[in-house]
């Protein structure tokens, strides 16, 4: 027995289609979607529903990425929202913004206070690209007054998406569980091969230190991980230390990149000649 789908069109058997979803007995609704779209006196229910947070999910990431397509090279860097002013990491922070942008970076942070606000100011002081990822929480405002390109999100992970996407690089301050987060997502990313390997550099050996030391006594020695693992993370006090390791890396990750890319495209050449070759002889060989 025919009917007609969501969108008006004739349809044949029996059931009730919208989009890709099949309706049958009394899971047809009583309206189509046009007619709930126009109506004056709907319930708002429908913003808070999972299909609209869907939309909403793939806005940030189209802005995001709209944003910073055009970015260049950025490193990121992480560290607690809590840092005062007055406080040696807020210094470091300044130093290292203003070294990324005197090398030609960018500087990605979390667009917070504390030491990511010190990162944005040495590099907006500087006269380079500051930008502030920030997100929606309870108890923090949106972001510091030195950001000059600044994006906010609702979704965690569509801001984390951000900071692993447009950064050759990870500088990792002495922060919290959220600094924690972004640094062991990305060491974790690094040694699965879910991305190409990136430098991450740990600052303050005093704060760094014992964690480093545990991984290294208690989950090295039961066999979680590898020697390899370890060789991931770089550990300094120097800001400028930081970021030389960062960029000395970065390039030598380049050049190894672009050094496969041309050893597979020579691979491809040879086995390319070496088909061509051989269709020729057998056309020899037929006449």
């Amino acid at each position: 027995m025919g009917g007609m789908s969501d969108d008006g069109i004739p349809q044949s058997g029996s059931g009730y289609t919208r989009g890709p979803v099949l309706l049958r007995g009394n899971q047809i609704p009583r309206t189509t979607t046009d007619q709930r779209l126009l109506a004056s006196d709907q319930e708002t229910d429908w913003l808070h529903s999972d299909p609209w947070r869907v939309m909403r999910i793939q806005s940030e990431f189209v802005e995001g990425f709209g944003a910073l397509a055009e970015l260049g090279q950025a490193v990121s860097v992480f560290g607690s929202a809590r840092t005062k002013p007055d406080h040696a990491d807020y210094a470091a922070g300044e130093t290292v913004g203003r070294l990324l942008v005197e090398a030609g970076y960018a500087v990605i942070t979390g667009g917070g206070p504390g030491v990511m606000e010190a990162a944005n100011k040495g590099a907006a002081l500087a006269g380079g690209t500051s930008v502030g990822l920030g997100i929606e929480l309870p108890f923090e405002q949106g972001v510091n007054e030195y950001v000059n390109l600044g994006i906010n999100f609702r979704y965690f992970f569509a801001r984390k998406t951000m900071f692993l996407k447009y950064a050759q690089g990870f500088i990792v301050m002495p922060g919290g569980f959220g600094t924690f987060d972004e640094l062991f997502e990305a060491v974790t990313l690094v040694q699965t091969h879910k991305v190409t390997q990136f430098p991450i550099v740990l600052v303050g050996t005093e704060y760094w230190g014992g964690l480093l030391e545990w991984i290294r006594k208690t989950a090295l020695e039961h066999g979680t991980i590898s020697d390899v693992d370890l060789d991931i993370i770089h550990l300094t006090d120097d800001p400028a230390d930081a970021v030389r390791h960062v960029i000395d890396r970065a390039s030598q990750i380049a050049a190894e990149q672009a050094a496969l890319l041309a050893a597979a495209a020579v691979e491809r050449a040879t086995e390319e000649a070496a088909a061509a070759g051989a269709g020729a002889q057998s056309a020899v060989g037929s006449a």
